[in-house]
């Protein structure tokens, strides 16, 4: 706690522990395709990179292995989750489905303030388009997405759809070469539908814009998926990612 000038006390923000920010780190790298589908976790490397110990850096994967980020064997270790076609079909399967419904709901529920940080969304991914930033374009529309979904709410959507959102990040950085400035017009046609409070229209459009993106995404997806893999095979390989430069976590919670 410390004073500001006018003599209110001011709550200063609390640091994230290290498991957090390790889960961050790593969740970027994964994200953002500087750590590749399939590639190995060295535990030990990882932890001499990050100058943490393996237990905040263990706890950080088992986080994002609930996401689907990466896949962990016991006793044996972990590699970045093999994204392949079939997944690229399951994620659309179920974005038709809760997308639709959470647009659906966001039109019925949207407040002058949901609609005010909707657009300011809308704008950072035209903005991020102009400037052709293909990590900051991924993230303003998939921030996109989540608003839409936090709006809805329903927390048991929002529960269903909210460890989806690493994936469908991710997704948008393996098909980059998908037109950005579409997306950002099918956008705009879906918050007008939300702030003039029209379910129906809402639930129509994110339909046709989750439905239009499946087929270019499946054709991109051909060019980086991977065979089957055998995480145990994969685990046991002496093969290490490059050294990055090092980054160093600091927290006072371990």
């Amino acid at each position: 706690m410390r004073e500001r000038k006018d003599g209110v006390a001011a709550v200063e923000p609390a640091k994230k522990s290290l498991r957090d920010r390790a889960y961050e780190e790593l969740r970027d790298r994964i994200i953002d395709l500087r750590m590749s589908p399939g590639q190995r976790l060295v535990e030990r490397d990882l932890a001499a990179e990050l100058e943490i110990s393996r237990i905040p850096l263990r706890e950080a994967l088992q986080m994002l292995e609930r996401e689907g980020l990466v896949v962990i064997v016991p006793r044996q270790g972990a590699i970045v989750a093999p994204f392949t076609v079939a997944d690229v079909r399951d994620l659309f399967d179920v974005r038709e489905s809760l997308e639709v419904l959470a647009a659906r709901l966001a039109a019925e529920r949207a407040t002058d303030a949901d609609l005010a940080a909707l657009r300011d969304q809308l704008t950072a991914a035209r903005e991020a388009t102009a400037r052709g930033e293909q990590p900051e374009i991924a993230a303003a529309n998939a921030g996109f997405h989540a608003m839409i979904v936090e709006i809805s709410g329903n927390p048991l959507l929002q529960s269903l759809l909210r460890p989806l959102e690493s994936r469908v990040q991710w997704l948008f950085h393996l098909t980059k070469e998908r037109d950005p400035g579409a997306q950002c017009e099918e956008h705009e046609l879906l918050y007008n539908a939300i702030a003039e409070h029209d379910p129906t229209a809402a639930a129509e459009i994110a339909y046709r814009h989750v439905a239009s993106g499946r087929e270019p995404s499946i054709a991109l997806s051909q060019q980086w998926s991977m065979p089957a893999i055998d995480p145990i095979s994969a685990t046991r390989t002496r093969q290490r990612p490059p050294q990055r430069n090092s980054m160093r976590l600091v927290s006072g919670e371990a």
